[in-house]
């Protein structure tokens, strides 16, 4: 079947229909959208980013991409790797070869990237990595708590170290440790969250 998508279709969709608009792509059109992610148009480059992951949410044809998207991590451009960390992670629920425990050490090596945006979505995209993979709840654990906070401008200290708590949280859910529980004590108690952020934590522990 042909599909259904183009250019100027996709560029007009608001960003509130994308996931509605998602349920009815065909083969075909998945297929375009990958090939689109390497647009150097931010408005094309993004929907296609937003449509697949809308799509992933609850079918597993965007899957079958994978390679391509782990490529993306060690491609040269920020953009290229925050849409492979952000689309592996949302095809991880798919992944029923266990192909992420392959290249979860590529994937946790853009913790250290060199853009504080790219790291943020690395570390966010984790809730879904750790929601279906218990089996790396310590790995991923033992590098979030190895990041250096400081080592971020004063701007992205408290955004970073709140994005780290939110996954050590969920996590701490179904495998506590003690350095999780000293990790989290600490940060709460570090001076660098407000107190708002603090409660937010402390509500979800």
């Amino acid at each position: 079947m042909e599909g259904i998508i183009t250019i100027e279709k996709l560029i007009s969709i608001k960003k509130e229909n994308l996931l509605k608009f998602s349920k009815t792509l065909e083969e075909e059109d998945i297929s375009q959208l990958v090939e689109w992610l390497t647009e150097k148009d931010d408005k094309l480059r993004y929907n296609s980013l937003l449509l697949l992951e809308h799509r992933s949410e609850e079918y597993d044809d965007v899957y079958p991409f994978w390679d391509i998207f782990c490529e993306k991590l060690r491609s040269t451009n920020s953009y290229q790797r925050s849409i492979g960390v952000m689309l592996i992670a949302a095809n991880v629920k798919w992944d029923r070869e266990n192909r992420i425990d392959n290249i979860i050490d590529d994937y946790l090596r853009i913790l250290y990237d060199e853009k504080p945006i790219t790291v943020r979505q690395c570390i966010q995209s984790l809730d879904k990595i750790v929601t279906y993979r218990t089996n790396l709840h310590n790995k991923v654990a033992n590098e979030l708590i190895s990041i250096d906070i400081m080592g971020f401008k004063p701007t992205m200290r408290k955004l970073v170290l709140y994005d780290i708590l939110n996954i050590l949280v969920l996590i701490r859910k179904h495998n506590s440790s003690d350095e999780i529980d000293t990790y989290i004590i600490r940060a709460l108690t570090g001076g660098l969250l407000d107190k708002k952020t603090i409660k937010q934590i402390e509500l979800n522990l």
